[in-house]
């Protein structure tokens, strides 16, 4: 009787195999009925053979040079603007053309959801604004959008300690540095005070609480490595498509521990707070100042749903605003003509002869090139260039199918749509043929525009903290540019940004420059 098994076993794994394939083949006609009954065709298949490991492994390789954009790149000069691929044996549609963005994002809203991104991120950001889908993504922006509509956000006083620690910290007699490492430290600072109402003052570490938090996560470098590692797994999460459970290190577990200690301590601190008298509180005080926090708390006092709320806002309001600055600065140390017009548009808008305090969001809007600037640097480096969704059900999208591109595409429920704004911002039939070039007077000529252009996302879903994050860059640009009269390129052999992707874009190498103190200022 032993001996039947294994024949046993060899049948039932075969008859599994079979239905497996005639289930297969069934669902394929069913869909082929489905899409050909809503008019749709097929994109353009980009065959990736062996389960798509290979194109697995094309992607790894171009984050390893730090060319993720040009990887994408290639695959649109290969499959067009929509394709159907295959990348660790999970089928997927990718798309660079902004009516089918706008159908995922915004007109066929409830069409699609987040997925599996609440298991890939949750280890670090649990349930929070980004990682919610439904009900739960309703309440967290319920709960979080009316702190940014707030005249809070307005505030450019709580922004001028902080620039004033980044001017201490850059060296003085013309010597080479990494701004990308002090940028980093500055929205790291300004986000923990607006957030928490306590500053980490990674720029001025004198000022910081010797037993706050980062000093007990072996400091801000400490805390930044942490940080920093949490997001390069939950990348490599993401790569794994289906099979991000098998990416989940020792040492992740540890970042994600020291980061969520580093949140808790400020959580703790507002729920104390907040449960003291009114009295203590003295919350009618002219003088107070808002803590988002604080106000957040207000609403809910569950202390993981704070911790996972206000981690999400602290990683947006951190990196993406770091992300945009280094990335001005790239382009800055590289076109002195742009650099020159700028800082003349700047100083023709605030003067040397008054001082930083009556620099405001009305004023900072009036100085059309440098809105027109960072539109640029957000066309060619978007903070997060990549980005996807999943289908909730059957549907389509509305192009990219057939020969000419032209039909609805149908995607079967549960199908990943990938969308790559990397991509799209630099398409030469949108943006001509110059479209790779670093050149802000094209906003002149353009100055609307729809979907094409999508650095904060779009639809239900935008950004929340999208004005808070151009403030912050604008005033921190302004400040900059009427202090530092020259800027030069200590980087001269890289000439194309070399990125690093995690949740968002960095530079590889940071950005290394020489500045040079103006004498007028």
């Amino acid at each position: 009787m032993t001996a039947q098994y294994p024949q046993l076993a060899a049948a039932l794994l075969g008859v599994w195999v079979l239905y497996s394939l005639v289930k297969s083949v069934v669902s394929k006609i069913q869909d082929r009925r489905k899409a050909q009954a809503l008019g749709c065709l097929p994109p353009h298949d980009v065959r990736n053979p062996w389960f798509g490991i290979p194109a697995y492994l094309d992607v790894v390789e171009s984050a390893r040079q730090f060319k993720p954009i040009d990887y994408a790149m290639r695959l649109h000069a290969r499959g067009g603007n929509t394709l159907q691929q295959t990348v660790l044996g999970t089928q997927l549609i990718t798309t660079f053309e902004p009516e089918n963005v706008k159908a995922v994002l915004a007109t066929q809203f409830n069409d699609f959801a987040l997925g599996t991104r609440n298991k890939v991120f949750g280890p670090l950001l649990g349930d929070g604004i980004f990682t919610l889908d439904g009900s739960g993504w309703s309440h967290s922006r319920a709960m979080l959008r009316p702190q940014f509509v707030r005249e809070q956000i307005a505030d450019l006083s709580m922004l001028g300690e902080h620039v004033n620690n980044l001017f201490d910290a850059i060296p003085g007699d013309g010597r080479p540095f990494d701004i990308q490492d002090l940028f980093y430290r500055l929205t790291l600072d300004t986000a923990t005070e607006f957030l928490f109402g306590e500053s980490t003052f990674c720029l001025a570490p004198g000022k910081a609480a010797g037993s706050g938090p980062l000093a007990r996560s072996g400091g801000e470098k400490g805390f930044a490595y942490a940080f920093n590692r949490c997001q390069d797994d939950i990348l490599k999460r993401i790569r794994a498509q289906k099979l991000y459970w098998l990416v989940n290190p020792r040492e992740f577990r540890e970042a994600v521990k020291t980061v969520h200690e580093v949140v808790e301590y400020y959580v703790d601190k507002a729920l104390a707070k907040r449960n003291t008298s009114e009295e203590e509180k003295n919350i009618d005080s002219p003088s107070s100042r808002y803590v988002f926090l604080e106000a957040v708390a207000s609403e809910t006092q569950d202390r993981k749903t704070l911790r996972d709320q206000m981690l999400n806002i602290l990683l947006a309001g951190r990196d993406t605003t770091a992300s945009l600055l280094t990335s001005s600065f790239f382009y800055l140390a590289r076109n002195p003509d742009i650099w020159d017009r700028l800082r003349s548009e700047i100083l023709e808008a605030f003067p040397a002869s008054e001082n930083d305090d009556q620099i405001t969001i009305g004023r900072l809007r009036e100085v059309k090139y440098l809105r027109y600037f960072m539109n640029e640097v957000l066309r060619l480096i978007p903070p997060v260039p990549f980005n996807h969704r999943f289908a909730t059900k059957d549907t389509t999208i509305p192009v990219g199918g057939g020969p000419d591109g032209k039909s609805p595409v149908f995607v079967k429920k549960g199908m990943k749509v990938s969308y790559i704004v990397g991509v799209m911002h630099r398409r030469k039939d949108i943006w001509g043929e110059d479209a790779e070039q670093f050149r802000p007077e094209r906003w002149y000529e353009k100055n609307k525009y729809g979907w094409e252009f999508l650095p904060f996302n779009g639809g239900p879903r935008i950004c929340l903290g999208q004005q808070y994050a151009l403030t912050e860059a604008s005033y921190v640009l302004v400040r900059l540019l009427r202090k530092i009269e020259r800027v030069e390129n200590a980087q001269p052999e890289i000439v194309d940004p070399l990125l690093k992707l995690q949740l968002t874009v960095g530079h590889a190498h940071g950005v290394k420059v020489r500045l040079h103190n103006s004498k007028l200022v």
